[in-house]
């Protein structure tokens, strides 16, 4: 074996944790604030005890507050969905935390399980609902902090659902 080899270099791939840097406290980039969401959902002893279900209206918490953003834990019981909509001038990232939901936009419609994640910025128009038969929990970060939540006409909605 060569002893200048790119592995010798560049050292093994896969041990590169040691180059990542440590969570900041307070997010400041997208990537940040996926971070974040992946680390909630992560850690259920932050979350899992506040859940609660309500069969007249969606139920959210505010879970927390930072410079400048707000992450809120919502449940959904079957049926339940948020109306169309965007978030004014907030950017945010939706991440399921249990069950399932479906986001439609004016092209297309997903099924969100849990673990996945849709980064969205101001603008940004959907709907969120849960079609399944089970609830659903998400966790929801802002930036910054949602002071608006202007609904839009069903005339915005996809004519046609995908898969």
């Amino acid at each position: 074996m060569n002893s200048d080899s790119d592995l010798q270099i560049a050292g093994d791939i896969l041990e590169v944790p040691h180059l990542l840097q440590p969570p900041r406290e307070h997010p400041s980039t997208v990537s940040e604030f996926v971070g974040l969401a992946r680390s909630i959902a992560a850690d259920r002893s932050q979350w899992e005890h506040l859940v609660q279900y309500d069969a007249t209206s969606r139920w959210y918490h505010r879970l927390r507050t930072g410079p400048g953003y707000e992450v809120w834990l919502l449940s959904w019981v079957p049926g339940q969905g948020s109306g169309l909509h965007d978030h004014g001038r907030s950017s945010g990232v939706l991440t399921v935390l249990e069950g399932a939901l479906t986001e439609r936009t004016e092209r297309d419609t997903r099924a969100l399980g849990a673990g996945s994640q849709r980064v969205f910025a101001p603008g940004y128009i959907h709907e969120v609902v849960n079609d399944s038969l089970e609830p659903a929990v998400s966790l929801h970060v802002y930036y910054p902090g949602l002071t608006e939540m202007p609904m839009h006409s069903a005339q915005c909605a996809p004519a046609v659902v995908t898969a």
